[in-house]
């Protein structure tokens, strides 16, 4: 196994230098760690807001698709016209460029950001053999390396030590409780996102896909154990991230980039071929008159001509 997770740690080895040394930039700005994990992830999330908005869209568009996929669904039904439906669902995604996991991409891309925090703030509470701090990653010229050696490799920020999880050794239950708080805070949020979308689509009388009720009630589950077992530290970077992309949906409903409601297919009436509409006979509460071409006159004379004969 060494053999194999050998190799993508030293794939990931640049990158956690770079996390490293934008958190020990932001910490000589301001000294505070709570700080300089909010710089990274604001710059983080620079690069995630494009895809967060494309997925909020996604999510919006399949609100709006809902009741054409009930229809086919209840159109081919049985095991024997899966193939068919799966089929007609492609089509229906592909006419109104709805991507059905478009959705789940921001947490996707979140996987590999969590990986690599998770693993820095590992190597910055790094004890070497003698039980000394030895914190890897981040230039040993930085204030943050001075300050993390200073306090044995701890992280803290009002009272915590953010290199912890919530059950690691604490030195009473009580300085536990703000670590379960900030996991509730974090799971409160992510489920606050997620029923963002949901209500906004109530609102706008678009059904809501029984796959989107699912994710809105498992996830924030999910993320709390996995919450739980994470250093506080990542735990206040999702925080932070999860305001993010709260307020940039809130940001999209309100300019109306991502309503529903603003964004309804207009049916079109074709008019027939050689006929042309008169201006203004419209606006003026009668029926609009056509004016035919010569083409279609020449056409209509002959069809006479032959009925008369």
């Amino acid at each position: 196994m060494s053999s194999i997770t050998h190799p993508i740690g030293q794939l990931f080895q640049p990158i956690f230098h770079l996390f490293a040394w934008i958190l020990a930039f932001f910490y000589g700005l301001v000294p505070n760690y709570g700080v300089a994990i909010i710089g990274l992830t604001i710059v983080i999330m620079g690069v995630l807001t494009p895809f967060t908005v494309k997925s909020t869209k996604s999510m919006v568009a399949m609100s709006k698709v809902q009741p054409e996929i009930k229809k086919l669904q209840a159109k081919y039904k049985g095991a024997e016209n899966r193939q068919v439906l799966n089929e007609e669902l492609m089509k229906l995604y592909k006419e109104h460029g709805v991507n059905p996991v478009g959705g789940c991409l921001p947490m996707l891309l979140q996987a590999p950001f969590l990986f690599i925090l998770y693993s820095v703030i590992k190597g910055l509470s790094a004890l070497n053999a003698q039980g000394v701090s030895d914190p890897r990653y981040i230039p040993h010229t930085s204030r943050m390396y001075t300050d993390l050696v200073a306090s044995h490799g701890q992280m803290n920020v009002f009272g915590m030590d953010l290199s912890l999880k919530t059950f690691s050794h604490h030195a009473s239950i009580y300085a536990q409780i703000p670590f379960f708080a900030l996991v509730l805070f974090a799971v409160g949020l992510q489920y606050f996102q997620m029923a963002q979308i949901n209500n906004r689509a109530k609102k706008s009388g678009q059904p809501i896909g029984s796959q989107q009720l699912m994710m809105q009630r498992i996830m924030p589950i999910a993320f709390f154990y996995f919450y739980v077992i994470i250093p506080a530290a990542v735990v206040v970077y999702m925080i932070i991230s999860s305001i993010i992309r709260i307020i940039t949906q809130y940001a999209m409903f309100a300019s109306g980039i991502s309503d529903p409601s603003k964004h309804k297919k207009l049916e079109i009436e074709k008019k027939p071929e050689g006929e042309k509409e008169i201006p203004g006979s419209a606006k003026e509460g009668k029926k609009p008159s056509t004016l035919k071409s010569p083409a279609v006159q020449n056409r209509s004379n002959a069809k006479r001509k032959r009925k008369d004969r």
